[in-house]
């Protein structure tokens, strides 16, 4: 880690620290907003001192950073522009654009803490790089849609609508099935439906049978492990971005990746094209459609396209449309040098429109990513550019693969081989050092342990008109755990706070203890003014900061 300051400039440096310092204190926050989340139900239904609960928590939370992974963390960076990602983020532009995602995501964060509002970091994270992507947009003229990834981003809103609709469905479910196996005035179980007070009342001990409060324990320790490995990797991926905005040529591959690595990365990419070649008719590419498609293409107005024509020997040519709309010719031989001077002049990653994935575009986009990776040891190898242009065509097959992947009746030996695929390529380009793992986990940990206390009394005595049963204790857990565990798995980013609180409204409807309408309604304001008031909050700043940087210069 300190070699990497003592390898930049001063400005550099200072910028870097500012920029790290906010992105620990949004995972600062992120742990005691949503530590409550793991450490209510053991307090309330009396399994675990506060104390301890929190001290438990903040343990199995760095432990999920540490052994979560990092899919959903590339999931989230990602969402951002590729050609803003990869050409302009070391700019001023996208230091703004950083600042700007960081600073509304805190002020938001810290506002609903502040009031006791259990809403989610996912959802506020995303707002502001909705809302500086949307400002990006605006001010380059380019189309929104594009610049969202918008299958990707529909992806990320699904899971995040429905996993707390699982969460409610499944809590409600399970304990329905619980009150008709143990009725609570003829089973000798009946006491996982009492509160403490009841068990108090009842029994003159308030705390759980020891069954119940060792389930209670075990799925607290698993929400907190689940949450650490879901929204730990959001701070990861977020520091990543960082790092490959201010120190690109640091960052943008990994410089440590071995030999084995890079090789691996090779053979991801030489085995995807014996599959193109394999299955050419699945990617329903015709001469006729190419040449519609360049008719139509001199009538648009473009800066620039690619196309290109495949024969059947598989030697292909390319045209490109530039800005004159002349149309420039070049044999694949040569292509290695004309595609790096056009590399230079930025038209590469600014395509204004992507066509369809015919065998031709693959074909050259692997052509270009083998070249670069014959022979190579090491990434340091590669110069500035290079390790861009490396990330990018990576990045482009790894799109194309997801593409395939949704081809109607592709058999599941097929989708198996190209999600392995997908992992091989990206595995030196989509990586954290550990550094960097270890200091969000800890980050994590600290606000997990320092300010739970607020949004645990939202949600420990303010949801329901009755205190929670033990056995609504525990349903809420285990399965806003297993949730989580499971979206942490696949790579999918969803909100600790909403799983947990929708399966705890779930248990109280079923129960019959009443919610306090009051309550849910603020909750249900803070999650739906999340996703637009970041939005706002992002794009205004990122305007600010752009108009400062104006002014200044």
């Amino acid at each position: 880690m300190l070699q990497l300051f003592t390898s930049l400039d001063l400005y550099i440096d200072i910028t870097l620290v500012i920029a790290l310092i906010f992105v620990f204190i949004y995972e600062i926050i992120n742990g005691f907003h949503d530590a409550a989340n793991a450490v209510t139900t053991v307090i309330y239904t009396k399994a675990l001192k506060p104390n301890l609960a929190v001290l438990i928590s903040g343990v199995c939370n760095f432990f999920g950073v540490l052994f979560g992974g990092l899919s959903v963390a590339y999931s989230i960076v990602h969402l951002l522009p590729i050609d803003f990602l990869l050409m302009k983020i070391n700019s001023f532009r996208g230091l703004a654009m950083i600042f700007s995602m960081l600073l509304s995501a805190i002020l938001w964060n810290l506002g609903t803490w502040y009031f006791g509002l259990p809403a989610s970091s996912s959802h506020t994270l995303i707002g502001s790089i909705i809302g500086v992507t949307f400002i990006h947009a605006w001010l380059t003229k380019n189309s929104i849609l594009q610049e969202l990834h918008l299958s990707h981003l529909i992806e990320i809103f699904l899971s995040l609508i429905f996993s707390p609709l699982i969460g409610f469905i499944f809590s409600a479910a399970v304990l329905l099935f619980l009150r008709c196996c143990f009725n609570i005035n003829n089973s000798k179980f009946h006491y996982i439906h009492l509160t403490p007070e009841e068990r108090c009342q009842r029994d003159g001990i308030s705390k759980p049978p020891i069954f119940i409060r060792i389930g209670l324990i075990i799925s607290s320790a698993g929400v907190s492990f689940s949450h650490g490995s879901n929204d730990g990797q959001k701070g990861i991926g977020l520091i990543m971005l960082v790092l490959m905005g201010i120190a690109p040529v640091e960052f943008v591959v990994n410089l440590s990746a071995s030999t084995q690595d890079i090789c691996r990365t090779n053979d991801a990419v030489v085995n995807f094209y014996k599959y193109c070649i394999q299955n050419y008719d699945i990617f329903n590419f015709h001469v006729t459609d190419f040449k519609k498609e360049l008719i139509s293409l001199k009538k648009k107005d473009c800066s620039f396209y690619t196309i290109s024509l495949v024969p059947v020997s598989l030697f292909y040519f390319d045209f490109f449309i530039n800005d004159e709309k002349n149309i420039l010719f070049t044999n694949c031989i040569e292509q290695k040098f004309v595609f790096e001077d056009m590399f230079k002049k930025n038209y590469l990653l600014i395509e204004k429109q992507s066509l369809y994935y015919n065998i031709s575009r693959i074909m050259f986009i692997i052509n270009h990513t083998l070249c670069l990776l014959k022979n190579l040891d090491n990434y340091n190898q590669l110069d500035f550019n290079q390790r861009i242009y490396i990330r990018y065509l990576l990045i482009s097959i790894s799109d194309i693969i997801s593409k395939v992947e949704k081809i109607p009746n592709l058999s599941v030996l097929d989708k198996i081989f190209l999600s392995n695929l997908k992992k091989d390529l990206l595995n030196t380009i989509e990586y954290a050092p550990i550094w960097i793992v270890i200091s969000v986990a800890l980050s994590l940990s600290l606000g997990t342990i320092i300010g739970w206390k607020r949004v645990a009394i939202t949600i420990g005595e303010r949801i329901g008109k009755k205190s929670m049963t033990y056995a609504q204790g525990l349903l809420s857990q285990v399965i806003s755990a297993i949730s989580i565990g499971i979206a942490s798995y696949i790579g999918k980013p969803v909100s600790t706070t909403h799983v947990l609180s929708s399966s705890i409204v779930g248990t109280m409807l079923v129960q019959g203890n009443g919610i306090r309408a009051k309550t849910i309604k603020n909750i249900l304001m803070a999650w739906i003014l999340t996703l637009p008031v970041t939005m706002f909050l992002s794009g205004s700043l990122y305007l600010f900061f752009l108009f400062v940087i104006i002014f200044l210069i």
